[in-house]
């Protein structure tokens, strides 16, 4: 991870990003002038957060928000490390993804690299350490992705978050409302935070 560069002001480190391309951002929740949210909701493309913060309240929202990690001051060394080595292999998995633009991914479920093509997943399900992506013939691959790290991996505009815990195919989509989606024999919750999302 290289350093490019430091801020203490908000606004300057905004401009900042409309300027330069920076793929991992490290930021505090309570500051002077906006918060960490609304510093990351301000943004037009966001990269990477790592939320480094000494309130722990604001944990949910911020995963909701795709943070990479929430660090909870004051942490240690390797706990540090262990957020940077998830932001890189994010990275990295989002590199791979821009050098081979196929209808598959393999996904790693135990011991076990598993291929899923897009086209057969119902919808993801964060359920617990693990995230289950359940498949049109009534498998289910679980791995320990985060449902955060898989979203960056479907192909975009063929799958949407309704939900912290949940991700649906828009084509395996019966019906929905405005609380629930019908997705083949299940209805899948759409968060608070989520109902203005555009389904169709």
């Amino acid at each position: 991870i290289e350093l490019k560069s430091t801020f203490t002001d908000a606004f300057m480190a905004i401009d900042y990003l409309q300027k330069e391309q920076v793929d991992l951002i490290f930021l505090d929740i309570k500051m002077p002038d906006i918060s960490g949210i609304e510093f990351l909701r301000s943004l037009n493309t966001s990269p990477m957060v790592i939320f480094t913060t000494a309130y722990s309240e604001h944990a949910l929202l911020s995963f909701e928000l795709d943070a990479i990690d929430y660090l909870l001051k004051p942490f240690s060394m390797s706990r540090f490390l262990k957020a940077c080595n998830k932001a890189s292999e994010l990275y990295s998995l989002r590199a791979k993804k821009l050098q081979h633009n196929k209808d598959y991914l393999f996904v790693k479920d135990g011991y076990e690299h598993v291929k899923v093509e897009f086209d057969r997943i119902l919808y993801i399900e964060a359920s617990g350490n693990y995230t289950q992506i359940h498949l049109n013939d009534n498998k289910c691959v679980s791995s320990r992705i985060t449902i955060s790290e898989l979203l960056e991996l479907l192909p975009k505009g063929e799958f949407v978050r309704c939900h912290r815990a949940f991700i649906v195919a828009r084509s395996k989509m019966m019906k929905f409302d405005k609380t629930q989606i019908w997705v083949a024999d299940r209805v899948i919750p759409i968060g608070t935070t989520y109902t203005e999302l555009k389904l169709y």
